[in-house]
């Protein structure tokens, strides 16, 4: 009896603490569990914030000057001196270069000695004639004659002059095609003036955004070679048909520069302002869920995040705008949504 009672004592005792074991370990795995299950997700976030939006054509052309003149000698004669060189800005009437002039300075003196003997003659003549002494005939005949030199001093003056060889326009000289000591001839080449104000950028731009450009809309304008600056323009022009080849039509964007960074031939990149939402909500582009053609966000609340079907608008850079689903007191997540469903506990943070 005294064993049975031993071994009876044993076997409870066993058992209890085989079942304390077990129920303390599911109280641990319990425990575990429920601190997995609200464990805060780490989340970017950002405010509903309320700003202008614009909505942009963009497009890309090759930068061109206005105006571009090339620059000819008009007489034929050597080269005597340069006064200007290339990068040079220039007016209109500056002399860029002198030709040797000698002897067309005394053909010059030749043309007006001679207008003046027969102005001279001229007069005796109608003395003459006012007397009667002359027929009307070698009158009128003295008075061609006058005419005539007088117009072959003018000429000759005028040759001279273009013994100075002047700017046509306003610019910067783009290329010199002669040296000092050059024989050139009439009508030769010999330089180039481009004016960089205003450079240009014409666009061939699809029929279908015809209705939503207009003369003088704002542009913005960026190049390649200027890295991280943008230059303001506006359309100065619109073509009035559509080539039926390409289904396109041209705009003429004008490019405010002052400061001459821009050059003729530089690759831009311009984007015309064709609308713009004012005092409207905005959020980073990124926040936004795009899955079969519907938009949606997270939005948190009390720590929580929601899912939340949403209208987009205008996209301007990092931005866009929102037209329903959000109030500006909304915070949104913008990183981290692919962890996240309704009701998940977030953290924000910054990544």
């Amino acid at each position: 009896m005294k064993n049975l009672a031993k071994w009876t004592i044993q076997g409870t005792f066993i058992f209890t603490a085989i079942l304390t074991s077990s129920c303390s370990s599911e109280m641990q795995s319990k425990n575990l569990s429920d601190e997995d299950s609200t464990t805060a997700i780490p989340v970017e976030a950002a405010s509903v914030q309320i700003g202008d939006i614009s909505a942009y054509y963009s497009s890309t052309a090759t930068l061109e000057a206005e105006q571009e003149a090339m620059v000819v000698a008009k007489v034929r004669g050597i080269v005597k001196n340069l006064a200007v060189e290339e990068g040079d800005y220039v007016n209109a009437g500056k002399v860029l270069a002198t030709l040797e002039d000698e002897q067309l300075s005394l053909e010059a003196e030749k043309a007006k000695a001679t207008m003046d003997r027969l102005n001279n003659e001229l007069k005796r003549k109608a003395e003459l004639y006012n007397k009667n002494l002359v027929s009307a005939q070698e009158f009128e005949n003295a008075k061609y004659e006058f005419q005539a030199q007088k117009s072959a001093y003018k000429l000759a003056n005028l040759q001279l002059e273009y013994s100075q060889i002047k700017a046509p326009i306003n610019g910067i000289i783009s290329d010199r095609l002669i040296k000092v000591g050059n024989m050139i001839d009439a009508n030769q080449e010999v330089f180039k003036i481009t004016d960089f104000d205003p450079l240009l950028a014409v666009l061939n731009v699809p029929e279908h955004e015809m209705d939503k450009l207009q003369k003088g809309q704002q542009t913005l304008i960026q190049v390649d070679a200027i890295k991280g600056k943008s230059f303001e323009g506006r359309i100065l022009r619109i073509g009035p048909t559509v080539n039926p080849e390409t289904g396109t039509f041209e705009v003429t964007v004008t490019i405010n520069d002052k400061s001459r960074q821009l050059k003729p031939g530089m690759f831009a990149r311009v984007r015309i302002v064709y609308d713009t939402h004012q005092k409207t909500l905005m959020i980073p582009k990124n926040a936004v869920i795009t899955e079969d053609g519907n938009s949606s966000v997270y939005v948190i609340k009390n720590k929580l995040t929601y899912h939340m079907p949403v209208h987009t608008g205008y996209v301007n850079g990092n931005d866009i705008e929102i037209l329903q689903g959000l109030t500006k007191t909304d915070t949104v997540v913008t990183i981290g949504q692919s962890s996240l469903r309704d009701s998940s506990l977030v953290e924000i943070v910054s990544f």
